[in-house]
């Protein structure tokens, strides 16, 4: 998803901060981080529920690409529909509009069709990633500073994410590298997209509607030419028409889910930036696999835990140096990480045992 400071024609205007058709200018930016929290939670859980379940479909997996071009389809309805209703008038140049459509094409189109190489688990917690990719476009594109505490916080994230795909890769018969370098290629349009978004809104002062509709309209039409010259159209048409239900119709929820839950994570980086926004999202990816393993039967091994484990408390000091400013407690975070180790010694012993 697309993380990126919003400047809006109401925001220029009033500084009005809304959560889809909720005004939240007058409460407190406590209640405005827990109220688009709740959100970002709800919707992307449905999003990654239905999107699993898609590709539970037998003989689906080949046709990630088709179900990018319906999403694409949806979100540019969703996204033109709300632009009568608010008359919203283009402000960015449609020359950098084919820039943003290019990359949001490479960010979904990639991840959505990795989901044929890996386990849904594995694809989510590389898709956690992009808090590095965002934090580096951030500094290079923008040339924002950010705390010591946040590097290392991307440090653990990055060793927690490289043992989990390595564990997966062992026990799990859907690895295969070619999903990685798909999900790999997302990350790499992420690293670009939300910074060069968030540059552009501010410089034209743009809506959110006027960008989802402009970059998924023109990435619908790329897709589309790409999938004919290849002869995926004809394909994924013929599959999909034979299941309309578990394809469009489910195809249709989890647009809208997901539709919204980009308009809410957009509201919560007007309010608390880019960085916080990834760091939120990347908890609701955490719940996320939870519920992959409990509704969608796949292999499991401790490593998952000790893998998690790490990217929890990257997530942990990205949020302590949020509240405390980018000072180092250098003693709690060697408390920390000594008692993450002495627990993972005594399970490893214990399994040891029992073999």
């Amino acid at each position: 998803m697309n993380y990126n400071k919003i400047y809006s024609e109401d925001e220029a205007k009033d500084s009005s901060i809304k959560l889809l058709c909720f005004d939240l200018t007058k409460y407190s930016e406590r209640v405005r981080f827990i109220s688009c929290s709740i959100g970002i939670f709800f919707f992307y859980l449905l999003y990654g529920y239905l999107q699993e379940l898609i590709f539970t479909l037998d003989g689906f997996r080949p046709y990630g690409w088709y179900l990018t071009l319906i999403q694409f389809a949806y979100y540019t309805l969703f996204g033109w529909l709300e632009c009568k209703l608010k008359g919203v008038k283009r402000r960015i140049p449609l020359s950098t509009y084919m820039m943003l459509a290019l990359l949001t094409l490479g960010t979904m189109g990639f991840s959505n069709s990795s989901l044929g190489y890996l386990n849904y688990p594995t694809q989510v917690i590389f898709k956690s990633c992009k808090l590095i990719p965002v934090l580096i476009g951030g500094i290079i594109i923008q040339g924002k500073k950010y705390g010591p505490l946040d590097f290392i916080a991307a440090g653990l994230l990055c060793i927690g994410l490289v043992l989990f795909t390595l564990a997966d890769s062992m026990i799990s018969p859907r690895f295969s590298i070619i999903g990685v370098a798909m999900i790999s290629c997302a990350l790499l349009c992420d690293a670009i997209i939300g910074n060069v978004q968030e540059k552009t809104m501010k410089q034209h002062k743009a809506t959110n509607t006027e960008v989802v509709l402009y970059s998924y309209c023109l990435g619908f039409f790329y897709l589309l030419v790409i999938l004919i010259a290849t002869g995926e159209l004809q394909k994924g048409a013929a599959f999909c028409s034979d299941h309309p239900m578990e394809t469009y119709g489910y195809a249709l929820l989890f647009s809208l889910s997901g539709y919204l839950g980009i308009q809410i994570v957009l509201t919560l980086v007007q309010t608390n930036g880019a960085f916080v926004a990834v760091t939120v999202t990347t908890c609701r990816k955490a719940v996320t696999i939870l519920i992959s393993f409990l509704f969608f039967y796949k292999p499991f091994t401790m490593q998952y835990v000790w893998s998690g484990t790490l990217v929890l408390l990257g997530l942990y000091l990205n949020v302590h140096s949020k509240q405390r400013g980018s000072g180092i407690n250098v003693k709690g975070l060697l408390v920390s990480l000594q008692q993450c180790w002495s627990r993972h010694n005594r399970i490893q012993q214990q399994l040891m045992t029992n073999v």
